[in-house]
């Protein structure tokens, strides 16, 4: 047999795939039972999944075998844009009834008042204004916890102050700690900036300190410590102080995604633990609304702190002089509290319509959490059940979109409960429900 030979084999698999032969979920064989039917060398037979992998046509799930996929990979990050299905439980864009009209009542008198307007059209540092910083400062305040006003600094959006947060820190080539299930943007980020992820293992309080020490050498740790991002799970107090503990041992800094943060505002965040050792970064995205993109960025309370206003101005990532005058007169006149308020009651509605729907599944989450994290039932797959939910009408996230490493893909969707009326996310979950307690054969003979 020749090298080429391997992809031979390769394309009548592909080929049987397309055809509908091998189907969604199929299981491929084992790869030595793999070879010995086709009288080739085991390495022959891996270099054979491997291509079909590598084509995006099949999936290897550590301990259960190769896959087929239910469709080839999206050219575009998992979670990139809305998708165009009927009910989103994909993206969650937390915007309640009422809420616009709110906003636009605020901002009346900066579009009325011709010298205000012509001052908001004007650029904006990444330090903004005093007048801003102050009302950022106080807004931002949680659990006893004030951040510096004097230190804040502004971003056009919460990933753009990751962004500068992650190019102050870590230059190319280096290495980045990440949850081994994180932010999916998180990963788009890193390989632009050309960063190195380095997979932390987590047990049910989030990343532990001893895998923040067997991961050294680092030069930062992303981490999501208030309503995780896929899991839903928020750290508690005892951890972040171990973790915190662990940053100045390390002489490490941790770079704190807080976006879901004003959700759990009875807990202090890391930055109030290890001030020296914390980025804190934060956004209006699921405050206000994903449209009305600000991003704030607190950084460490040392003199040595690395250049982060150089890096938002340097990636072009600093907030407009609208946005941000915009910011100050919600976060002032109590517009986003009020917002804020409603949607902490309106997360917790939907927790408990998940947890009612869903009830006798295994579900990780905070039950002030806009999203959870679903272990599918056997003999369902990730894959499988995502196919199956779509042709419903249902988009939801499979596990492997926030998988940070090349290892085991957990069993597991999340889903994002924000975005569809009450009544059609209590539908649209019985449905997924109903899904779960049949088998894919059941479901894939309709």
């Amino acid at each position: 047999m020749t090298g080429d030979d391997y992809r031979a084999i390769a394309d009548e698999l592909a080929a049987a795939i397309a055809a509908g032969r091998l189907r969604p979920g199929d299981r491929l064989p084992p790869l030595r039972r793999f070879a010995r039917r086709r009288r080739i060398a085991d390495s022959t037979a891996a270099r054979v999944y491997r291509e079909l992998g590598r084509r995006g046509l099949t999936v290897g799930e550590v301990g259960r075998g190769t896959f087929v996929r239910t469709a080839p990979p999206a050219v575009e990050p998992a979670l990139a844009e809305p998708g165009g299905h009927r009910i989103d439980l994909e993206l969650n864009f937390p915007v309640l009834p009422g809420q616009s009209a709110l906003l636009a009542r605020s901002l009346g008198p900066l579009v009325e008042q011709g010298d205000t307007m012509a001052a908001a059209l004007c650029p904006a540092g990444a330090a903004g204004t005093p007048l801003a910083r102050h009302t950022a400062a106080v807004h931002l305040t949680r659990a006893g916890w004030v951040p510096d006003a004097g230190r804040l600094l502004f971003a056009g959006s919460g990933r753009q102050a990751l962004a500068a947060a992650f190019s102050a820190l870590v230059p190319p080539g280096e290495r980045l700690g990440v949850e081994a299930l994180t932010f999916p943007v998180v990963k788009g980020i890193a390989a632009r900036l050309g960063v190195t992820l380095v997979p932390l293992a987590m047990d049910e309080h989030g990343v532990t300190p001893d895998a923040l020490r067997a991961a050294a050498p680092l030069r930062a740790v992303y981490l999501q410590t208030a309503l995780h991002n896929p899991l839903g799970t928020t750290m508690p107090e005892p951890r972040r102080a171990e973790l915190a503990e662990a940053l100045r041992d390390l002489g490490l800094y941790a770079i704190e995604d807080a976006v879901y943060g004003f959700l759990r505002p009875d807990l202090p965040p890391l930055a109030a633990l290890a001030p020296e050792r914390t980025v804190l970064v934060d956004s209006l995205s699921k405050r206000l609304a994903p449209g009305l993109t600000l991003g704030f960025l607190v950084p460490p309370d040392r003199p040595a702190a690395p250049d982060f206003a150089a890096a938002l101005r340097s990636g072009a990532w600093t907030a407009s002089g609208f946005a941000l005058e915009a910011a100050v007169r919600w976060l002032g006149d109590g517009t986003a509290t009020a917002i804020e308020a409603d949607k902490r009651a309106d997360a917790a509605a939907r927790q408990r319509i998940a947890a009612d729907r869903l009830a006798g599944q295994r579900l990780r989450t905070d039950p002030h959490s806009y999203h959870c994290w679903w272990e599918l039932p056997e003999p369902w797959r990730a894959d499988t059940f995502v196919a199956a939910a779509a042709r419903r009408g249902i988009a939801v996230t499979p596990s492997g979109a926030f998988t940070a490493g090349a290892g085991h893909v957990p069993n597991a969707v999340r889903l994002a409960l924000s975005s569809p009326p009450i009544e059609v996310l209590a539908d649209a979950l019985d449905v997924l429900a109903g899904l779960a307690r049949r088998t894919p054969e059941d479901v894939g003979a309709e």
